[in-house]
């Protein structure tokens, strides 16, 4: 198990791990190449002494397939009692670390550190569901109350004097010379994780790190409670007068979600993007149109107690001043030197240049619509809430594509089957469901499966599903994993899970999804296949460059329609062919339709978190108006919005995983555009057995374990070409 003490520069990040509310993906492994082990991983061999606990939420996990969590006994009652005793027990195996007489080596003290923490890891498997899974006001109470214990104790490690020491012995002595790159790269990420967070610093100002760490922890729960609790609260519900345009299986999905409401014979359209997206493409009553817009994009800025704007301009502050103990110039500056864009100004440059191409197709993509609205008759100008529901009729004009047409070929299990073929064929995995009971899972749609090599029968790890939405579940989907695998003290198996919200239909009828959520499925899948593919000896490998992880998920989603998945299964919901090649045709050739809006909404959110983080925090107004001015300084569309407005946006508010690094996935999407272009030339195509052998060796399987630069170096034979994330969009390519 990782060391619980390398949990970035705040405790809070090991809330962003578990609770960080989002609208597309997030992924808890990749918050650090610390907080992944502190929060997801256990090493089952750890040492005898701690080998059993009273405390259920402590206890070694027992049973086949090397253990599992166990659900079932798992209670809210015990977790505060579970939180302190693992923390207790995390500081008695540092304290042995540094009582050590001999002089510090790689194995006792970088490998002891490796092994350090695994009951309180334990503890934060089942903290990760409660708070994304199934929260509850009872959760987010203990939450609350925890935030400036753990905080408190992270800083206890981080700035333990003693042990810095030992490992900066490690780090500066001569046996780094003698070390396998691999050791040699645990080296320097645990002495980064020291560094970067606070330990150089002493007296008042190693104390003001502490405390800025503790509030911080305080705040970012605050935030992503308020989200869910606007979420929860604002629901809209229709009457059957009121359901025009709406197809037939998202009608029933909603009248099931307002009955468990409590409202029988109404329809609850619920403020998560799973209900709003398919509602504002195609409900035709424009005024209900915008009062679900207006509840989604509202979430956290509605005023009163739920209220997150006093909460950004408090982080904003604590972060700069934090930075500040440390000697950067901004908070930007503090998280990019790590990652693969090195600087803010590298960054910026690719999403400018990016942004001007969105920008100008929106204009085109709005003239569009507004001539379809004007030759209708509907005499209105376009809103944002009006872009989804023309642009769905603009396509449907242009390509001849009806996206209810498509999600009849489009079943959530048969996806998930083809998700297995193509981890089968790239990696020899092969998947097996469990029966149900055979393993603890914490709601009963949760479903199992174990993973093996295809080969030899070997077990690789189980790989979890929750796929459906319902209440004190976080919107949008996510990998997490409940153990990584190592070699420290015996190969350990994988637990991986992917968690969506797909609206769950009717009893004994198939759910149909569109193609966004089939591609999105896709794409949680990849980070599951990097926890499985894993081949590293150390838990802090298991980590990643936040710039770099999205690239394996972003890319698995160009296997959605070749052509043995598209043959095999993606079939219709009702004659079981398949797609037939004319409509494959029609959905690759508006496969750039409506990039100006998909683009431009994250490239505003990402554009807006790199100005917050390199803006003095004295110089900002309040954030609603700061986003404002801010967004017409960019030249922002009025028809568009931010991905996520600031009040509700998780990945950089409720947790430091994303902040000041949104930007990582259009960093990532210039890997996965060349990436896919290698597969493209490739004699095989996307299952060409020399291109695919490469992918798994150098993009996959190493996980943290080398520079990623390098690593895709490895597998292309040059650096990406940043030019084929302008064809792959469809955008004019500049010399």
């Amino acid at each position: 198990m990782r060391k619980l003490m390398m949990i970035t520069a705040s405790t809070a990040a090991l809330f962003a791990a578990a609770c960080t509310p989002a609208d597309e993906t997030v992924e808890t492994d990749e918050t650090s190449a610390m907080t992944e082990a502190a929060m997801t991983e256990t090493n089952e061999t750890e040492a005898a002494e701690v080998a059993s606990f009273d405390n259920p939420l402590l206890a070694e996990w027992t049973g086949p397939y090397g253990g599992t969590p166990d659900f079932d006994n798992a209670s809210l009652d015990d977790l505060r009692d579970a939180l302190r005793e693992g923390m207790a027990l995390n500081l008695a195996e540092i304290d042995a670390i540094v009582a050590n007489p001999e002089p510090a080596n790689f194995e006792n003290t970088i490998l002891e550190l490796e092994r350090a923490g695994a009951p309180l890891g334990r503890v934060f498997s089942y903290w990760g569901i409660w708070s994304s899974n199934m929260s509850s006001p009872e959760f987010r109470d203990i939450q609350r109350e925890m935030s400036s214990e753990l905080s408190a104790f992270s800083s206890q490690i981080t700035q333990n004097e003693a042990l810095f020491a030992r490992v900066r012995a490690v780090h500066d002595g001569a046996e780094m010379q003698t070390l396998t790159p691999e050791q040699q790269r645990v080296v320097v990420l645990t002495y980064d994780g020291f560094a970067r967070n606070g330990a150089t610093l002493e007296g008042e100002a190693a104390e003001r790190y502490a405390a800025i760490n503790a509030r911080l922890a305080e705040l970012h729960t605050d935030f992503a409670n308020n989200v869910l609790n606007d979420e929860g609260d604002y629901v809209t519900y229709l009457t059957a007068d009121q359901l025009s345009g709406l197809p037939a299986d998202f009608v029933a999905a909603s009248a099931a979600a307002a009955a468990t409401r409590g409202r029988e014979g109404e329809y609850a359209i619920t403020n998560t993007r799973s209900s709003m997206d398919p509602f504002l493409t195609f409900s035709d009553e424009r005024d209900l149109r915008e009062q679900v817009w207006t509840n989604y994009y509202s979430r956290g800025d509605n005023g009163g107690e739920f209220d997150n704007n006093a909460i950004i301009t408090e982080i904003l502050q604590l972060r700069d001043e934090r930075v500040g103990l440390l000697g950067y110039d901004n908070y930007a500056s503090w998280r990019l030197e790590n990652r693969m864009a090195g600087t803010p100004e590298r960054a910026m440059e690719l999403m400018e240049g990016v942004w001007t191409a969105a920008v100008a197709r929106i204009e085109e993509e709005v003239a569009d619509m507004q001539a379809l609205a004007d030759a209708n008759g509907d005499d209105i100008t376009i809103q944002p809430w009006d872009y989804r529901y023309y642009a769905e009729q603009v396509r449907s004009a242009r390509y001849d594509l009806d996206s209810e047409e498509v999600k009849q070929y489009l079943q959530l299990d048969n996806l998930r089957e083809g998700m297995f073929y193509v981890a089968g064929e790239l990696f020899g995995f092969a998947f097996r469901e469990l029966p149900e009971g055979e393993v603890s899972v914490w709601h009963p749609s949760v479903r199992v499966w174990e993973v093996t090599n295809r080969d030899t029968g070997a077990n690789v790890g189980l790989w979890y599903l929750d796929p459906f939405a319902r209440q004190g579940k976080r919107s949008g989907a996510w990998a997490n994993s409940f153990r990584s695998h190592t070699t420290i003290d015996g190969q350990t198996n994988v637990l991986a899970t992917n968690n969506s919200n797909f609206v769950e239909g009717a009893p004994g009828e198939p759910v149909l999804v569109s193609f966004d959520d089939a591609t999105t499925f896709f794409h949680e899948f990849g980070h599951a296949l990097h926890y499985l593919s894993s081949n590293v000896d150390y838990p802090t490998l298991n980590g990643g460059v936040r710039d770099y992880t999205e690239f394996q998920s972003q890319l698995l989603e160009r296997w959605v329609l070749t052509d043995p998945v598209v043959n095999n299964y993606l079939t219709h919901v009702e004659t079981g062919e398949p797609m037939p090649q004319a409509l494959i045709e029609r959905i690759r050739a508006a496969a750039n339709f409506n990039q100006g809006f998909s683009t431009g909404e994250y490239l505003a959110s990402a554009l807006m978190d790199m100005v917050y983080h390199t803006t003095d925090p004295a110089e900002m107004s309040d954030p609603d108006t700061f986003e404002r001015e801010t967004l017409a300084r960019l030249g922002m569309p009025d028809e568009i919005v931010m991905r996520h407005r600031s009040p509700h946006f998780g990945h950089i508010f409720s947790g430091e995983g994303y902040s000041a690094g949104y930007y990582g996935y259009m960093w990532a999407d210039v890997l996965t555009a060349d990436a896919a272009e290698a597969f493209q030339e490739a004699p095989g195509g996307f299952y060409d057995p020399e291109v695919s052998a490469r992918l798994v060796e150098y993009l996959f399987a190493p996980r943290n374990s080398m520079d990623p630069a390098e690593a895709y170096r490895l597998f292309r034979g040059r650096d990406a070409d940043v030019s084929a994330l302008m064809r792959d969009r469809g955008f004019p390519v500049t010399e």
